[in-house]
């Protein structure tokens, strides 16, 4: 065993260790296990979210698109103060209506807000199904994370199989208030390691960060800007647009606002969340400096940007370290997925069909755990996309449960369970039909809109059958 794996695997089995120490005590109730029984104050919220939002999609998808695509990357730096600010606003209100009505799962909420079991399981079943590929990018950089620490002696499908047998192990023993524990090491590792990247790496090859940017436009003009092809100014604002109407939609979002003490907490959490950001920016700069160091890589190799660099960068123990600090940014926020699916899939889905399971809901909820993350191996063992491609088709789905919740809130909601039900269909048909066949909706829009997110077509589809329904609906029953 070369000394990397070896640091890696200490650490990982301390925060194993520590995960499963937390739990020792606490109810074995649903709520308890996924939820942490709404006890979780400020601090523990926003490592908890934060732990959640910044994944391997921060750590090896923000530098494999700094890398790829160059400008691109700013639009993971936009859309999530966006997101912030509604943030703000929206999740207090929803966190007051859950607590009032002991919800656990994102379903519970649509369910009890239209008084209707069939959209929840709608929403049970598109949040399932967007969850999968959030799933998949964590077990995906998990296998390459523990594949290239390893300098090759473990293969990545067997560094994905492996990990994500530990992450069904941990999910099952330590539920939400193991994750939330981990976060914090999770939290402080990452963000002194990504820090000292972004600043060492720039100095060590080019003298500094100035100089990086300099000769990465010197050797490609306008790489670190937004480009005007694929990529283009109406891509970057329609993605940012959709990802910050999607950043609070995730199912497990839900789990983890559930979490908090107070709504006033979720406020404050609002405010602070920013500051998460600024790592971000030294990711971008790690991805700069592998463009130049490591070219050549093509679509798929650029998720292993960073580690390839850190690796021709440091010795093997350091190497061990970062390892694990990205282990770490894939274990956390893939036990609150694999969790959040679990509950969604007994929960809201089997118990609604099979009335009897709810005698068990506990223990199917565990036993559905290896379940699901054998369904997301076998479709990555399918799927060949980057680690972005697989976030953004995710957001494109859950964005389409964002007009049925934001009119649930007014006061006289013009939107009916049926024109939910139906506006939700049509948009995720739309987002299916992208999928499957690559049929590109941009041929059939002007050209000024080349380049629409087909996310943000679905949702405007959706928005106008939403209403079209809910109105013929009030009309009829006149």
């Amino acid at each position: 065993m070369n000394s990397a794996i070896f640091v890696l695997a200490i650490i990982t089995t301390l925060a194993f260790i520590l995960a499963i120490v937390q739990v020792k005590g606490k109810s074995h109730q649903l709520e308890e296990w996924a939820v942490g029984g709404r006890s979780f104050g400020v601090i523990l919220v926003f490592i908890l979210m934060g732990g959640e939002l910044y994944t391997t999609f921060t750590f090896l998808g923000g530098s494999s698109l700094a890398y790829n695509k160059g400008g691109a990357c700013y639009y993971i730096l936009c859309y999530s103060p966006i997101a912030y600010v509604l943030g703000y606003w929206l999740l207090p209100a929803i966190w007051k209506y859950a607590k009032e009505h002991n919800l656990i799962s994102q379903s519970d909420f649509y369910i009890r807000k239209y008084d209707s079991k069939a959209l929840g399981i709608l929403v049970s079943l598109i949040g399932f199904i967007a969850l999968i590929p959030y799933l998949i990018l964590q077990i995906k950089g998990l296998g390459i994370i523990v594949s290239e620490t390893s300098y090759g002696v473990i293969s990545a499908n067997s560094a994905i199989w492996l990990c994500s047998a530990l992450m069904v192990i941990y999910v099952v023993i330590a539920g939400m208030h193991g994750s939330v524990r981990v976060a914090v090491v999770k939290d402080i590792l990452i963000l002194a390691i990504v820090f000292f990247l972004g600043v060492y790496l720039p100095y060590h090859y080019y003298g500094g960060i100035e100089n990086t940017i300099n000769l990465v436009e010197a050797k490609h003009p306008g790489f670190t800007m937004i480009s005007n092809k694929d990529f283009n100014p109406v891509w970057f604002v329609s993605t940012v647009l959709l990802s910050a109407i999607g950043l609070y939609l995730w199912p497990h979002s839900f789990t983890s606002l559930y979490t908090s003490q107070s709504a006033n907490v979720l406020k404050k959490n609002a405010i602070l969340m920013p500051l998460y950001q600024f790592l971000l920016m030294f990711v971008f700069i790690i991805g700069f400096v592998a463009a130049l160091q490591l070219p050549g890589l093509n679509k798929a190799q650029s998720d292993l940007a960073l580690i390839r660099l850190v690796i021709n960068t440091f010795s093997p123990w350091f190497v061990g370290v970062i390892g694990a600090a990205g282990v770490l940014t894939a274990l956390v926020p893939g036990s609150i997925i694999l969790l959040s699916i679990a509950t969604l899939f007994i929960k809201n889905i089997m118990i609604p069909v099979i009335p009897a399971c709810a005698r068990k809901e506990m223990l199917l909820v565990k036993l559905s755990v290896p379940f699901i993350m054998l369904i997301a191996l076998v479709a990555n063992s399918y799927g060949g996309e980057t680690i972005v491609g697989l976030l953004i088709v995710g957001y494109g789905l859950v964005s389409q449960l964002f007009p049925a919740l934001v009119f649930s809130f007014c006061q006289n909601n013009p939107v009916s369970k049926l024109g939910a039900i139906g506006g939700m269909l049509i948009g995720v048909m739309i987002m299916f039909i992208s999928i499957l066949t690559k049929v590109n909706f941009n041929d059939y829009l002007p050209t000024v809109l080349n380049g629409l997110n087909v996310g943000i077509i679905a949702l405007i589809a959706n928005l106008i059958v939403t209403l079209i329904i809910s109105s013929c609906e009030r009309i009829y029953l006149r």
